[in-house]
């Protein structure tokens, strides 16, 4: 049995669908069947409006399936009040969107040093382990910068360290390099495929074939149903 095999996938979704109620209701995702293990890297891709967000809305608990089953290392969640959701996404999901949602007036440090407020962690250690994640995406020279005196990569690295620094069982990244350049978006990129050589489970929405490159394997979602590719 391999190290991936050991423990229980960190997603897995049987025959999951998702209906948006309404006068009118909108099937936006197919029932469909993923499984990913610890440590993959999957890219997710898609037109706009096909459901990638729908799919991303479900990996991340923002949504739950109206249909079959999502297993989130293991555990059926199906069944979770919104608080447990909370608490759970909070512990094991870490999110990274294209806009970078870091708090303007407070410094890279407290940025993701927030992101361990909630779970009963000392200020002390909240601030050294967010000292180790800046440091390592490279912003150990911006620990006291603010966002508005970083550049977007910069912003993204902060990002990526606070949704890291939990060390949580999926890093699920929303277009993570559609607001920069092309030479900081290869850095960016750069950082991912170090974090997944850590052992870090991730998935990638995003529009760019380029992007979609970096992973194992590519989920295509069209017209709310899922195809699957694996890298040769």
């Amino acid at each position: 049995m391999t190290g991936r095999d050991a423990q229980p996938p960190v997603i897995e979704l049987r025959q999951a669908a998702l209906t948006y109620p309404g006068p009118a209701p909108v099937r936006a995702l197919l029932p469909c069947d993923l499984t990913i293990q610890r440590g993959e890297f999957i890219t997710v891709v898609g037109p706009s409006g096909a459901g990638k967000s729908t799919l991303l809305n479900v990996l991340g608990l923002l949504d739950s399936p109206t249909e079959g089953v999502y297993l989130l290392d293991g555990m059926d969640v199906g069944g979770l009040r919104d608080a447990e959701r909370t608490a759970l996404r909070g512990q094991r999901i870490g999110f990274v969107f294209q806009s970078f949602h870091l708090m303007p007036h407070r410094s890279a440090l407290e940025n993701v040093a927030l992101a361990l407020a909630y779970r009963g962690i000392p200020r002390r250690e909240r601030m050294s382990r967010a000292r180790q994640a800046l440091d390592r995406v490279g912003l150990a020279h911006r620990l006291h910068a603010m966002p508005t005196k970083l550049s977007g990569g910069e912003c993204q690295r902060v990002a990526i360290a606070r949704a890291s620094v939990g060390s949580p069982s999926l890093l699920l990244c929303d277009e993570p390099t559609g607001n920069l350049d092309t030479s900081t978006a290869d850095s960016i990129l750069c950082l991912l495929d170090e974090l997944h050589r850590t052992g870090m489970t991730i998935v990638v929405i995003t529009h760019d074939p380029v992007v979609a490159e970096h992973g194992e394997r590519t989920v295509t979602v069209r017209d709310g149903a899922m195809s699957e590719s694996v890298r040769v």
